[in-house]
């Protein structure tokens, strides 16, 4: 799996000229063009002493709000430093600029667009629009780790209770006996067909979750070792890896047989009543360059072909993806810490803008209040903090909840999700048009303001829904209002008021509200 650096390239910036593109995690670095920054795609930052950094999706793209764009088929390693991006790569890399075909101008969507068309064209297809259309219920938080028939039963009714509407269920980690043992335990769920139909009489639709590792004292592990599916390490023995729940085997996805052997249990549990499949791991560091797949694959080879089986289920969610922009996967950011700063909740706006830009339509911003585990206890949870996160998931592609609201927050609190939810449900329209919009041309559903409007190069704590609707959520902790940035045009907020652009206005954001402006010109 070892390869040589053979093509480099390097060009100076263009004044005020700022690029997207590489990894979704360094979401809050974006648009590079000011600061150092270093990058390789192939790798990842692992301390000394702890597991390596979850990673998020990633592509061998950056483009530029010039017009400009650069591609490899291979993971790129850049730089930008003192005005100049050097680019290196084991494949031919290729460097264009694209203009509007109405105004001749290089721009960041010219750029996108003739990168989308060329090397990562739309499907035509979303994911089920149910993940768009529904709120999605992670049993994550309520239960990790120990998930059970009764406790998912329960997990829905509560949402239910608490007058939130039947949604798109997950069932998340250690639903089966063993990793690799893809079927219910039936210690924990002594009859998975009649949970399911209760389920779908409710009006929840069920995904399970599952990884590409194989518990190494289990019966399957034992056949698909004799039938040489599992990844070998660099001395030819079945590579054992650790990853955050132990140490496992790796189904070798380069292998035609493996990737088959999986859909073959996936197909057996959508006969059973599954609706798809939550596709967790497969992050870079599962894999590693002196492994002996069965096929010659780098890592992030490795981890594309993950993604390749997700096609084939409409309802599916990926958290780690090399390249397969345009293609219908629900594309998650990384579990969230319920922090107020870059890490947390400032990152999210950024990060969904970065996954846009690569090519990713179909993103959900996380867990509402956060995907870490400890989010979970009563006396961590910030319930402003998760309001104010359900009011960037509501106005996002997609809107997934973990820890029950009604659990953990105040009636003024539930009452600000609640009108959350609603205005999503006022907006669901528009979400869907774009969804189907985003399936046919590639542009993503959420965008940066330079998408439309090429001035406004920094501003990354805000969005554009679509080409017409800008959402300007309350980031900061214990403030009720904010500086939102209006381009050129009439633009009418939420609120009623009128505001000709361009300008920079002062609004308020109460507990209840998300400021968006719609432009009526």
């Amino acid at each position: 799996m070892n390869t040589t650096t053979q093509y480099s390239f390097a060009t100076d910036l263009l004044p005020g000229e700022r690029w997207w593109g590489g990894k979704v995690a360094d979401g809050r670095f974006m648009p590079y063009g000011t600061a150092t920054i270093t990058r390789n795609l192939s790798t990842w930052k692992h301390e000394p002493g702890q597991l390596p950094e979850a990673s998020n999706q990633s592509a061998p793209l950056l483009v530029s709000t010039k017009g400009r764009f650069v591609w490899s088929e291979q993971p790129l390693t850049f730089s930008f430093h003192e005005g100049t991006l050097t680019v290196a790569s084991d494949a031919e890399i290729i460097s264009e600029a694209a203009t509007e075909t109405s105004t001749g101008e290089g721009t960041l969507r010219a750029a996108y667009r003739a990168a989308c068309g060329r090397f990562f064209p739309p499907s035509g297809k979303t994911p089920a629009i149910e993940m768009f259309t529904k709120p999605q219920y992670n049993t994550w938080i309520e239960m990790p780790y120990r998930p059970t028939q009764q406790a998912a039963l329960d997990y829905a009714d509560a949402m239910l209770d608490a007058g939130m509407p039947a949604g798109v269920i997950m069932i998340d980690d250690k639903w089966s006996p063993d990793y690799g043992t893809w079927t219910f335990d039936p210690a924990t769920f002594p009859d998975p067909k009649s949970m399911l139909d209760v389920l779908h009489a409710k009006g929840f639709d069920v995904i399970v979750w599952l990884v590409p590792f194989v518990s190494p004292d289990s019966a399957v592990f034992r056949e698909l070792e004799e039938q040489g599916l599992m990844l070998q390490d660099k001395n030819g023995r079945t590579a054992i890896r650790r990853w955050w729940n132990g140490l496992s085997a790796v189904l070798d996805l380069s292998n035609p047989q493996a990737t088959q052997w999986v859909r073959e249990r996936l197909d057996a549990l959508c006969e059973l009543g599954v609706d798809g499949f939550k596709f967790d791991g497969a992050d870079l560091y599962d894999f590693h360059e002196d492994d002996r797949p069965y096929a010659p694959m780098t890592s992030n080879d490795l981890c594309e072909q993950w993604a390749r089986i997700g096609v084939h289920y409409p309802f599916n969610e990926f958290r780690a993806c090399w390249k397969m922009g345009g293609q219908p996967l629900a594309q998650r950011l990384q579990d969230k810490p319920a922090t107020w700063d870059a890490n947390g909740i400032g990152s999210l706006i950024p990060e969904m803008l970065a996954q846009g830009m690569i090519g990713h339509a179909f993103v959900c911003p996380d867990m509402i209040g956060g995907g870490e585990v400890n989010s979970a206890k009563h006396s961590g949870v910030d319930q402003e903090f998760f309001v104010r996160y359900a009011q960037i998931a509501a106005l996002s592609p997609m809107m997934q909840f973990s820890v029950s609201p009604s659990r953990v927050l105040d009636s003024e609190h539930l009452e600000a999700v609640n009108e959350a939810l609603h205005i999503r449900e006022q907006h669901m329209p528009l979400i869907e048009q774009l969804a189907h919009h985003a399936a046919e041309t590639g542009d993503p559903i959420i965008r940066p303001m330079a998408y439309h409007y090429p001035a406004l190069t920094e501003i990354t704590d805000q969005f554009l829904l679509g080409d017409r609707l800008i959402v300007a959520p309350c980031l900061q902790q214990g403030v009720s209002n904010r500086t939102v940035t209006i381009p050129e045009g009439h633009w009418r907020s939420d609120t009623g008021e009128l505001v000709e652009g361009p300008a920079e206005i002062r609004t308020d954001c109460p507990l209840n509200r998300i400021p968006r402006y719609m432009r009526e010109d």
